[in-house]
């Protein structure tokens, strides 16, 4: 079931998202939170979704089970979203709802507690109280949320919380509630919380990251906000510079001494970057460059959600060079695909980006542990001879990566073209000659570094289509549909496309494509790469995510014609 809680900036919704997540885990329910929210500091109109479930969830679903309603624009803000059974819960008087409301006024309870801020504990408690756990949990979720705060502000809290939690437990024990939550899991207890920004940022640790520099900007700032927090426990050099183009070049500086640096930026700060990742191409620099996407252009949605930003990182920079484009599907895979982008930046000496967006960066589940055994964090430099030469020509393109003082030889680098010891050169012959060495990388590139995942019978005729965050809410669709002719193709690595997945593609008699942006760019890399174009696309760019339901319901619409047409045709 969803439970939304809904109000305007400034409400506490955030920290009932948080106590919720925290208080239904540990009673042992799979939950996967995500929100959307206006970009102001007060008022508006924002919620929070959590999906409680038997199950382990990882996908958005628009529908509304139990709508926690703290302000009064809160059910009007969502009336899309609602639907008859939808269990509303607030202060009735003031919603003034022609439909049934369970009156729980949380501002007056609040007040009566010492602050009408309780409000959010107040409604902590009530959901609790419906959900009929055991108040022990929303105690132990209160008192770590605000721990290192005065005693008597937790003490307020709580009992704000339990006043909360008895008018809930009261409706739900008088069976006013109509609530039934699903089935519970013990196995859950244990596992940690975790957002998007917070695996790619243990991703980036695992993967040996020691220094990152980075320029807030939503939804990119969470990375570098969590790794700060924690720099001195891993060994990470975290700096907040003056402005985008500063910080890649010191993360490309970093690399030059022979750390393993990152940015993390969204679409207008990285449009800052690209000189610099035309340098990390001249002087076939390692580099991590993690993009979350947001809907643009310029200032645009600066809270919201899109993967627009696929053809800006595979056009940025002038000149060509060779790059890999990472694109986690899920928190998870957030966690593995950033360790894994500082292993292949090192190994083939090239920029790799990492394209994530608000959804999956903002969104938190429990997950079981991440698990960094087989990864590789050390890095490929080499102790420099005395006739070191830095872009020795080589057949596969790869020179032996020194850094300065690691050896006898000097490390010569330059942005000019250059020779292979690193010195400017006009000579025409060898500019060719250097230009063929650094395309030769992107061969090896052109390999399944990061298979795609498939699923679905091996005599598909349909082949749904997708990339990057899109993948958990595709899955649960298809799953829904339950149809043997239609199979899930979706790819983390997008470019180079990895080999293996051409012969899915060209196997299937139709292709559905699946995008969170407006002109399909990552079917236009497609049909670009191996001339298969998508027969049916589903975009979406209204800067929310694909919800399981409509995309159930696009899928069955264009199945259900296409088998009235076969129909026809006989």
């Amino acid at each position: 079931m969803t439970v939304v809680i809904a109000g305007e900036a400034g409400q506490g919704i955030q920290t009932v998202e948080y106590l919720l997540a925290k208080i239904l885990k540990s009673e042992g329910y799979h939950i996967f939170a995500s929100k959307e929210y206006m970009s102001r500091i007060r008022g508006g109109a924002n919620s929070t979704a959590i999906r409680v479930s038997s199950a382990r969830v990882a996908a958005y679903a628009a529908g509304i089970d139990l709508l926690v309603a703290l302000d009064r624009e809160a059910p009007a803000h969502l009336a899309d979203r609602l639907s008859p059974a939808t269990i509303i819960v607030g202060d009735a008087a003031g919603l003034g709802l022609d439909r049934p409301v369970l009156d729980i006024p949380f501002a007056a309870i609040a007040a009566a507690a010492g602050n009408k801020l309780f409000a959010n504990s107040v409604a902590s408690g009530a959901v609790a109280g419906l959900f009929q756990v055991d108040f022990a949990g929303v105690e132990r979720a209160i008192a770590a949320y605000f721990r290192g705060k005065p005693q008597a502000m937790v003490d307020q809290n709580i009992a704000a919380a339990r006043t909360g939690y008895e008018a809930g437990r009261e409706l739900a024990a008088a069976g006013r509630a109509g609530l039934t939550p699903p089935d519970k899991d013990a196995a859950v207890a244990g596992d940690p919380i975790i957002n998007g920004s917070e695996a790619l940022a243990l991703g980036a640790v695992a993967g040996g990251c020691n220094f990152i520099a980075s320029y807030p900007m939503s939804p990119g700032t969470g990375v570098l906000i969590y790794l700060s927090q924690f720099a001195a426990d891993f060994g990470i050099v975290a700096e907040q510079a003056e402005d985008e183009i500063a910080a890649i070049n010191m993360g490309l500086g970093a690399w030059y001494a022979g750390a393993r640096a990152m940015v993390s930026t969204s679409g207008g700060g990285f449009a800052l970057m690209t000189e610099a990742v035309s340098l990390a191409g001249m002087i076939e620099s390692p580099m991590v460059i993690h993009i979350a996407g947001r809907p643009g252009p310029a200032t645009g949605l600066p809270t919201r959600t899109e993967q627009g930003d696929l053809e800006l990182a595979l056009y940025a920079g002038h000149g060509e060079f060779p790059r890999l484009i990472l694109a986690p599907r899920s928190i998870d895979a957030a966690f593995y695909r950033t360790a894994e982008a500082f292993q292949l930046a090192d190994r083939f000496q090239v920029p790799v980006f990492i394209l994530t967006d608000q959804f999956l960066v903002d969104s938190f589940l429990n997950l079981p542990e991440l698990d960094p055994a087989g990864l590789e964090n050390e890095p490929r430099i080499v102790a420099t001879p005395a006739d070191y030469r830095r872009y020795e020509l080589t057949p596969d393109g790869l020179s032996p990566r020194g850094i300065p003082g690691h050896g006898a030889g000097l490390v010569g680098v330059d942005s000019d073209e250059h020779d292979e010891a690193g010195h400017i050169t006009e000579d025409l012959e060898l500019r060719v000659r250097m230009v063929d060495k650094r395309l030769r990388k992107l061969e090896l590139l052109r390999t399944d570094l990061v298979p795609p995942l498939f699923h679905g019978p091996a005599d598909y005729r349909t082949l749904v289509v997708g990339w990057g965050s899109t993948y958990p809410a595709i899955r649960e669709a298809l799953a829904g549909l339950d149809r043997p002719d239609v199979a899930q193709l979706h790819l983390e690595q997008v470019y180079p496309l990895p080999p293996s997945a051409v012969a899915y593609l060209q196997k299937a008699e139709r292709i559905i494509l699946v995008e969170n942006n407006a002109t399909g760019q990552f079917g236009k890399l497609l049909r670009q790469e191996t001339g298969r174009a998508a027969s049916d696309r589903i975009l979406k760019y209204n800067g929310m995510p694909f919800a399981v339901e409509e995309l159930a319901e696009r899928f069955a619409a264009l199945l259900t014609a296409d088998t009235a047409a076969e129909g026809s045709a006989v």
